[in-house]
């Protein structure tokens, strides 16, 4: 249970003018940003072959443009903390510009390291902006009302994952993939004049952080970053080979692998939406019930995957809770660490990346060895792993107003 006293703490850590001036239109203002930023970093995996045909690289070359983005947003995220002395309405803002001259970079590279270049750009912005949300959101709504904003941020995240590859095919076919990308630009444009607007200035006090590895002292921290780990390479060691295992067990064609794929997406979007009401008096049930929901997902698709209506329900529950589930993670940042969540949302997302990294790395070899069953059911394991640390990080409810 979090203390009284960390609450207090954390309600005199947001002024009260900050939430008057910026509230739910800055919230908004920030979910266009970060659905303009998922965007950007996906598109590049519906339009591969045209960007290493036009920049004659292979195609894995041309696909390292998501790896180099990963790598600077984990970076970015255990660096962010060095703002913190800086009017957080202005990083955001920085960030903002980095993003549109991002998709100025790629549109017009005329190379391959130009392109990269451009890549890595979006990688900052991934890593600063994720970082900071959850602090943001802390100083822009009431208490009460964190959640249901983390979940709007979260659901302009699952919008953009949701139509980001199939948009970008879409659009490449009449523009080309540098019209596609160009058109992060104005968007970007448009999100700054809306955040310039909206955002009050929202100075941190430093002595309030305690840093990165200030954060990992803590009990609850190590255990919530492990659960978190342990999530997101479960999640991702059999996510990542959904594809394969659709088209070669479940032996679903084209186009209903993609009508599946799309329901995976609106359900995801749904449970996005959904889940701020469940988290108020939830949390710790949600942190750790999720999980296992998700394990014995994987398990059922292992005993089931070659029926396409038992598979196609069990991934639409899949996605619904996945998809929902870092709204929870993000609540419990805001109310476990509410005087470091700066530097605990820093190593958050670097946990993220790393662990969706390492997932997806050992899920492709127990693929390659041991099929789609090893894969799914390590999964299962790490995911129930998951669930057990996240009983002993978990607040057990919501803060008294």
């Amino acid at each position: 249970m979090v203390s009284n006293i960390d609450f207090e703490d954390a309600a005199r850590a947001v002024p009260p003018a900050a939430v008057a001036r910026g509230g739910w239109s800055a919230v908004f203002a920030l979910t266009l940003c970060v659905a303009t930023l998922i965007a950007s970093e996906f598109m590049p995996v519906s339009l591969l072959t045209p960007i290493a045909a036009d920049l004659r690289l292979t195609e894995g070359m041309a696909g390292q443009a998501i790896a180099v983005s990963g790598l600077f947003a984990v970076l970015t995220s255990l660096s962010i903390g060095r703002v913190s002395r800086i009017d957080r309405r202005l990083v955001l803002l920085a960030l903002t510009g980095l993003m549109a001259m991002s998709g100025l970079l790629v549109a017009f590279a005329p190379s391959a390291p130009m392109f990269m270049a451009g890549r890595a750009l979006v990688g900052i912005v991934i890593g600063g902006f994720w970082s900071l949300s959850a602090a943001t959101v802390m100083r822009l709504v009431p208490d009460d009302q964190v959640p249901r904003a983390l979940a709007v941020l979260n659901a302009g995240n699952a919008v953009a994952t949701m139509v980001a590859a199939p948009l970008g095919s879409f659009l490449g076919q009449f523009i080309g993939w540098r019209g596609a990308f160009f058109l992060v630009v104005p968007l970007a444009l448009a999100t700054f004049a809306w955040q310039w607007l909206a955002l009050p200035a929202m100075r941190a006090d430093p002595g309030k952080s305690s840093g990165v590895l200030g954060v990992l002292r803590r009990p609850r921290a190590k255990a919530g970053m492990m659960a978190l780990a342990l999530l997101f390479a479960g999640q991702f060691a059999l996510f990542t080979y959904l594809r394969p295992f659709l088209e070669r067990v479940t032996n679903l064609a084209a186009s209903p692998l993609s009508l599946v794929l799309l329901l995976m997406g609106v359900a995801g979007l749904a449970g996005a939406a959904l889940i701020g009401r469940l988290l108020d008096r939830r949390l710790r049930r949600v942190l750790c019930l999720a999980p296992v929901l998700m394990a014995a997902m994987a398990v059922g698709l292992v005993l089931t995957g070659s029926n396409a209506a038992s598979t196609t329900l069990l991934l639409i529950g899949w996605s619904f809770v996945a998809t929902a589930l870092p709204v929870a993670w993000w609540t419990w940042l805001a109310r476990a660490l509410p005087g470091d969540a700066d530097a605990g949302g820093g190593l958050m997302v670097a946990v993220i990346q790393t662990a969706i990294t390492v997932g997806a790395a050992a899920g492709g070899l127990l693929f390659d060895m041991g099929g789609h069953r090893a894969t799914f059911l390590v999964s299962a394991i790490l995911l129930g792993a998951s669930a057990g640390f996240a009983a002993v990080s978990a607040p057990a409810s919501a803060p008294k107003s």
